[in-house]
């Protein structure tokens, strides 16, 4: 039974790692010079935002909501790190107020769909557009120019900003993975997604539940943004578009499953990887990258497909008794 134990439990995560794994063996034997120490930097350097929005996301979607206005809220909180930075707060006072202000974005999605019961999907959307059109209407369209030499690379050296972000993105990663499988408030997550009622009779909250993880991923997107912007010495006010997608993506194809109670952030990790890797290895390998989309547009339905498959072989597996634990549920 170890096998089928493991299948369980690790199958969708095992997925994407080989198909992972396949796709750098292929880029590996036709074009090495994918593998430069300078290329493997930009590629880690460009996706680290979309590491810290992927762990949220994981959250949302573990409690079987979604949440599509992350890129506009990036944006937001792009520009307003670029505002507080140039009428010169310090990054050491920046960081947690942009933090705050992308959680308290995340709060009005939290309290519109735990509090008062709205689908996610239609919320979201409408804070999409109103977060988004309102930062066009405020900024006019214009990027946040003139940047304090202080606000770039947190006034360090580049070699050393790049390590703050590195290290910052695989930080927050470890330290959500080790809570959502140690914490009682990891397993509460896994309790709502799997069955918000029984988790309700279990003492849980369910509404409370996901009020938090919406100002959780909403705080993750701020300092997301901030960490960035600091890589640049103007911002965008049309930062973050598609980011939503990437992250959603990202996280199903890591093998967290849409409908929530399954998934890990590893798995997330790996969908990042996955993904992110694609466009820059089709360069290489001297295909058109408008094939990105449909390639990554591929892989979800391959993903989404297979989580079917794997449901349907857990649920012939899976005893009768059940824990709200991940090991349980995953």
């Amino acid at each position: 039974m170890a096998r089928p134990t493991f299948l369980r439990r690790y199958g969708r995560e095992s997925a994407t790692a080989v198909a992972y794994l396949l796709l750098l063996i292929v880029v590996a034997i036709l074009a090495p010079q994918f593998f430069s120490l300078q290329n493997l930097r930009d590629l880690a350097l460009n996706h680290a935002p979309v590491v810290f929005i992927a762990v949220g996301m994981t959250l949302v979607i573990l409690v079987g909501e979604i949440d599509i206005s992350v890129g506009s809220q990036f944006a937001v909180c792009s520009v307003i790190a670029g505002v507080l930075a140039k009428s010169g707060v310090p990054i050491l006072a920046l960081i947690p107020a942009v933090m705050l202000v992308g959680a308290l974005m995340g709060s009005v999605n939290g309290i519109l769909v735990g509090a008062v019961g709205l689908p996610s999907i239609i919320v979201t959307l409408a804070m999409m557009v109103a977060w988004r059109d309102g930062l066009r209407w405020a900024t006019g369209g214009a990027w946040i120019q003139g940047l304090p030499e202080t606000f770039q690379w947190f006034g360090l050296s580049q070699g050393k900003g790049e390590w703050v972000i590195l290290g910052s993105a695989l930080l927050v990663a470890l330290a959500f993975a080790w809570g959502l499988r140690a914490l009682g408030a990891g397993r509460a997550v896994y309790a709502v997604g799997s069955n918000a009622e029984a988790a309700r009779l279990a003492g849980i909250s369910p509404p409370h539940v996901r009020v938090i993880v919406f100002i959780v991923i909403g705080a993750l997107v701020g300092i997301s943004a901030v960490l960035n912007a600091e890589r640049f010495p103007s911002i965008p006010s049309n930062a973050g578009v598609g980011l939503e997608l990437e992250a959603i993506a990202a996280v199903v194809v890591g093998g967290t499953a849409i409908t929530g109670g399954r998934g890990r952030v590893f798995g997330s990790l790996l969908g990042v990887a996955l993904l992110g890797t694609i466009g820059t290895a089709l360069t290489f390998l001297g295909v058109n990258p408008f094939w990105e989309r449909a390639v990554q547009g591929a892989i979800i339905l391959a993903s989404l497909a297979a989580d079917g498959v794997l449901s349907r072989f857990g649920a012939s597996l899976r005893p009768s008794r059940e824990s709200f634990s991940p090991e349980a549920r995953v």
